[in-house]
């Protein structure tokens, strides 16, 4: 209660701000700490063994400087970045917005990190054990952008237990277009290329994150490419550049990619049409608008195999996490299944 009644306060000041200062808290060890998981959630996740499949999405820490801390409030798994090769500064500010009215966020904050080395020196100090991904990007004026993302992938191999391919930032220009069939070949093409050339290639997965705003037959392209070049899964979705109707903050206009509430029908219906393109056995990990156990739930049965979340938690607290989760568990058992694999996909 305490540290949700603290992540009220922060409202008083500048949304980046307030997450500056919510890092520094964590650096110090005055984050919560949640140990609740019920068996019930034990999942499986291309090979990673997590004690839930709810976890902490890209963006809260872009330079793994807390990953540890947010294990400790109970995420079964976190994932860090974006980060590039190079240190970038972003866009300028202000260049995250938050929509109280409709408990949303808009962010076009860049691929703002400072960069590989940093990243991994801070990987390498790790010292509590558990799931932690790495979400690796191109820098913004880089002349070979899908060379970044080898490179990302050759830094901090053997630093992340797994890794996600980041091509659907909306801030970043030209990058969405990394989705398209030639471009998503070449790309998944020299990242295959790389991973053979790594010790034990298959010891840690790799997952494509792809945008929520998908034509038709393009969700049907991005499985193949991905089974194709032996990828482990794919995160759905991204932030949005569309506005639902139903928004009503006068913040809706922002530019940059849509998070929150508003973005989970839409991106649980990319879910479901990934789920029925998926005949390849790929894992489906659901992302975008999850604020409570029901929304995890709702994306385990339109086929997600785990979620994750973060803009909630900047109206909800870290709270939620333990409630999410709890949430979820009893909601599990409510409907008869056995574990979290059994409901993934039923409906």
């Amino acid at each position: 209660m305490i540290h949700d009644l603290a992540a009220r306060a922060l409202h008083l000041i500048d949304p980046e701000d307030a997450h500056g200062v919510t890092i520094q808290a964590l650096k110090a060890c005055l984050g919560p700490a949640d140990h609740f998981n019920d068996p019930i959630l034990a999942t499986n996740l291309a090979g990673l063994t997590l004690p839930s499949p709810v976890g902490l999405a890209a963006g809260f820490d872009k330079n793994a400087e807390v990953p540890d801390a947010m294990l400790r409030a109970g995420f079964g798994f976190v994932e860090c970045g974006t980060v590039t090769p190079l240190p970038q500064a972003g866009n300028p500010r202000p260049r995250l917005f938050r929509l109280n009215e409709d408990r949303a966020v808009i962010n076009r904050m860049g691929f703002n990190n400072a960069g590989l080395d940093v990243f991994g020196e801070r990987l390498n100090r790790r010292r509590r054990k558990g799931v932690v991904g790495a979400n690796i990007g191109a820098n913004k004026d880089a002349t070979d952008r899908i060379g970044d993302y080898v490179t990302g992938l050759e830094r901090l191999w053997g630093l992340a237990n797994y890794f996600t391919v980041n091509i659907s930032s909306p801030n970043t220009p030209g990058l969405r277009a990394l989705q398209t069939k030639a471009a998503l070949e070449e790309l998944l093409g020299r990242l295959a290329e790389a991973r053979a050339a790594l010790e034990a290639p298959q010891s840690q997965p790799i997952f494509l994150k792809v945008a929520p705003d998908l034509e038709d037959g393009e969700v049907e392209t991005i499985v193949e490419a991905v089974a194709g070049f032996s990828l482990q899964g794919i995160i759905v979705s991204n932030t949005t550049v569309s506005r639902p109707d139903a928004l009503v903050s006068l913040r809706k206009s922002e530019t940059g990619g849509l998070s929150g509430p508003p973005l989970m029908s839409l991106s649980t219906q990319v879910l479901r049409r990934f789920h029925a393109a998926n005949d390849k056995g790929l894992v489906l990990i659901g992302a975008g608008g999850i604020a409570s156990g029901a929304d995890a739930l709702a994306k385990i049965r339109a086929g997600a195999s785990a979620v994750q979340f973060y803009s909630a938690m900047v109206f909800e607290g870290p709270g939620m996490i333990g409630r999410v989760k709890r949430d979820l568990a009893a909601r599990l058992k409510a409907e008869g299944f056995a574990s979290v694999a059994e409901a993934v996909g039923a409906g």
